[in-house]
């Protein structure tokens, strides 16, 4: 036991000699301001930093223009009469939290700084909204410190964040906020009623002097409200020197990436409006919602199976979907095998996830020894009441409009929740299959090929995302060049 008690008190020695003896480096860390942060005052419990109340005149807000964060140059003195804002992904400004010195200089050449808006979706935890309520009044104080005129910017979550989210601004302050992605935008509604909700506590919390509003402000807002138009505040009309990105062309899938080229473009849902900025509210960006009629299929009554039928040449085909818990379509049945015997039995089934906010159809289920009955969901309503019929009045020429795909972002969007489509093209009818394999132990793939001829196989292209598949050939053109005046006699969604 001896050489045992030896070595341990000589570990304790040890251990307490390297306390003793802390090095420059260690200490200069552990009291770094940039791990502390303990720089500026706050009167709450956590210790918000408080940003300053900055002195405004009238003529400050007088067609008042944006510029984000990420378009700032030190370079440029043509948009010096801007102010600075952060409604943007956070992984753009990341680095003034980070290193907040590198950008003062540039920063501080501004009419005036909109503290960073760090995100408080409301599905984040409690703490990370609260941590980045801290992060957003830290970064404006610190340019307060460094004498530039700071308008702080406030964010929410649900009720629950209402105990720290005002927090760090004066009472009477200019403030800004955003409602642009609480705003209708694409497939999802506006998300008004959460945002008025704490619009309407930072009213009376703060009580502040004017609201910058940083797009379009819900008629329901009261205040002194500084409308900032989203549009002219946007790369577009700087008026200024800025090139976009080389690789822009490649990211919005309008162009195809050169060969060999060496650059690498994540696959994922490009959004319409490619320069979309961040803000509150849910991380999904608020209720789906159906984009043409034939889409309003997929929501309805628990326990329904609605049916309808598709247009298009021939007659279309029928549909089955179940409705399933919170009135969302669960599976959805075609009798139709969309011109590809090869790929589906007539009929086929399709499981429909909601996991990412809206209906993203699983590959087909196919049925090649006959297809089970397709039951109601739950066991209470009798036929007749489950049976729904979804009427179709529009002309072919309204359901032909419908389905055209107005740009390339919506047919990638379209492609990415599973839809199967069918165009037709100088007379030739193709069809697109968003999730199929090409072998049992192949990848899921989108197939596109031309349908209805006697070798379909002959023209077949597998792809691993839209834009690969953009790049398919139609007699002599890219699906790229021609996707927007096809027409598209059939999509799912």
């Amino acid at each position: 036991m001896r050489p045992s008690h030896s070595k341990n008190a000589l570990h304790s020695l040890n251990y307490c000699m390297g306390e003793s003896l802390m090095t420059q480096e260690n200490y200069n860390y552990r009291t770094s301001p940039l791990l502390l942060r303990n720089q500026f005052d706050g009167a709450d419990i956590w210790k918000i930093p408080l940003i300053p109340k900055a002195e405004f005149s009238e003529a400050d807000f007088e067609n008042l223009r944006l510029i984000g964060f990420d378009r700032t140059k030190l370079e440029n003195n043509n948009l010096l009469e801007r102010m600075v804002h952060f409604f943007l992904y956070d992984y753009k400004f990341e680095r003034v939290w980070k290193s907040p010195d590198s950008d003062i200089e540039k920063l501080r050449r501004y009419r005036a700084v909109l503290s960073p808006d760090f995100s408080i979706y409301t599905e984040m935890t409690p703490v990370l909204q609260l941590y980045n309520v801290f992060r957003n009044r830290w970064c404006g104080a610190y340019f307060a410190s460094k004498g530039m005129r700071v308008v702080p910017t406030v964010s929410w979550g649900e009720e629950n964040t209402f105990d720290f989210c005002f927090m760090g601004i004066p009472k009477g302050s200019t403030v800004a906020v955003s409602t642009y992605m609480v705003s209708a935008h694409g497939n999802h509604a506006d998300q008004k009623e959460f945002f008025l909700k704490g619009y309407r506590e930072m009213m009376r919390r703060l009580e502040p002097q004017r609201i910058i509003c940083y797009n379009e402000p819900f008629p329901e807002m009261e205040g002194n409200i500084i409308f900032v138009d989203y549009e002219l505040s946007s790369w577009k009309y700087q008026n200024d020197d800025y090139v976009p990105s080389k690789y822009l062309p490649y990211i919005l899938g309008e162009k195809p990436l050169p060969k060999d080229s060496g650059i690498v473009i994540k696959s994922g849902y490009i959004p319409s409006n490619p320069s979309a900025h961040k803000g509150m509210g849910s991380a999904h960006g608020g209720r789906w919602t159906p984009a043409k009629p034939d889409d309003e299929r997929f929501v309805g009554k628990p326990g329904e199976i609605k049916q309808s039928q598709t247009g298009g040449r021939g007659g279309g085909y029928h549909r089955e979907t179940k409705i399933g818990e919170g009135g969302k379509a669960i599976i959805e049945r075609h009798h139709s095998v969309h011109g590809n015997p090869a790929k589906h039995t007539d009929p086929h089934d399709h499981i429909i996830d909601w996991s990412k906010g809206f209906p993203d159809l699983e590959p087909p289920i196919n049925y090649p020894d006959g297809a089970p009955v397709f039951k109601k969901y739950g066991g209470l309503k009798t036929m007749d009441d489950m049976i729904t019929f979804v009427p179709d009045n529009r002309s072919e020429e309204q359901r032909l409009e419908d389905n055209r795909f107005k740009t390339i972002s919506e047919f990638k969007w379209s492609v990415q929740c599973g839809a199967e489509i069918e165009f037709v093209w100088k007379d030739k009818t193709f069809g697109i299959f968003s999730k199929l394999q090409k072998t049992p132990d192949s990848p899921i793939q989108i197939l596109i090929t031309q349908v209805l001829i006697d070798n379909p196989e002959a023209t077949e292209g597998w792809y691993d995302t839209p834009d690969e598949a953009l790049e398919y050939v139609v007699d002599g053109e890219r699906l790229r060049d021609i996707i927007t005046r096809v027409e598209v006699t059939d999509r799912t969604i």
